[in-house]
């Protein structure tokens, strides 16, 4: 399979997610694509080989493995990724659903566009985009409890017992590398419940972001009404009638009146 034409297409999600978002990928990417990739197909690619039980009964040891492996952990893991990534193009799709509708408005409108940015995550490309983490979210939990379920725990035993027919007997199967095999398993277990856990915060960003958006719009749009509805009046009165005044002021000014008079009476005198 081809998973570089799919990290090419998912990559372009970076520009419209989030710190969480971004971190997500990188790990589905590096932890889950690449050791899928690299490791994991190489350590399951002989699982059926090497499947061995002590008996020589034609068919005891096919009818065995499909009991212990309904389905391999190789496979499982395929769908998995494939489930866990296709809700990113769900942003991805409404994204150009939006730059298309801007464009037709763009030309009908003589340049004047319908969305200031198509990638904001506002309306409903923020629903699309809260939607696409709980399909995720949800996706990986599924196949954890799939996996938990099909093999009875998180565990390859070494030895396993089969009782089916057409074996003579109860029969002794191994598998083989179970130790190997059971490290890589843990390994996806556990980066699936940390993007499961990646997730969750970044739901819980999402919530609590536009939460504080909506309170402060409330807050904003009361203050404007209480604004409106009671006109803002002088209560004080100016800060001119609370200046105290110099008595000295006036006593100078009067004796300042008394000496000009007396200065004009000795000039018409001596004239």
């Amino acid at each position: 399979m081809n998973w570089s034409g799919l990290e090419s297409l998912l990559s372009g999600v970076n520009k419209y997610s989030t710190a969480f978002g971004r971190i997500w990928l990188s790990m589905v990417f590096v932890f889950r694509v690449l050791v899928f990739v690299v490791a994991a197909q190489r350590v399951w690619g002989d699982e059926s080989k090497d499947f061995v039980c002590n008996t020589r009964q034609p068919g005891c040891t096919n009818v065995c493995y499909d009991h212990i492996f309904p389905i391999s952990h190789i496979r499982l893991w395929a769908l998995q990724l494939i489930f866990v990534t296709c809700p990113s193009l769900m942003v991805i799709a409404h994204v150009k659903y939006r730059e298309g509708k801007d464009q037709k408005y763009v030309e009908q409108h003589q340049g004047c566009h319908l969305y200031a940015n198509p990638g904001k995550k506002r309306g409903g490309l923020w629903w699309t985009y809260l939607l696409s983490l709980v399909f995720k979210a949800g996706f990986d939990t599924s196949f954890l409890y799939i996996v938990y379920r099909i093999y009875h725990g998180y565990d390859l035993p070494r030895l396993s017992k089969c009782t089916l027919e057409p074996c003579p007997n109860t029969v002794d199967c191994f598998i083989s590398r179970p130790t190997e095999k059971k490290i890589f398993m843990l390994f996806m277990v556990i980066s699936s419940a940390l993007c499961i856990f990646m997730c969750i915060c970044e739901m819980l960003y999402l919530i609590g972001k536009r939460i504080s958006k909506l309170l402060r719009i409330r807050h904003e749009n009361q203050r404007l009404i209480f604004a409106d509805q009671h006109e803002l009046t002088n209560i004080a009165p100016p800060r001119s009638q609370y200046r105290r005044t110099d008595p000295t002021l006036a006593e100078s000014r009067l004796s300042l009146n008394v000496r000009e008079k007396i200065r004009e009476e000795t000039t018409t005198t001596t004239l």
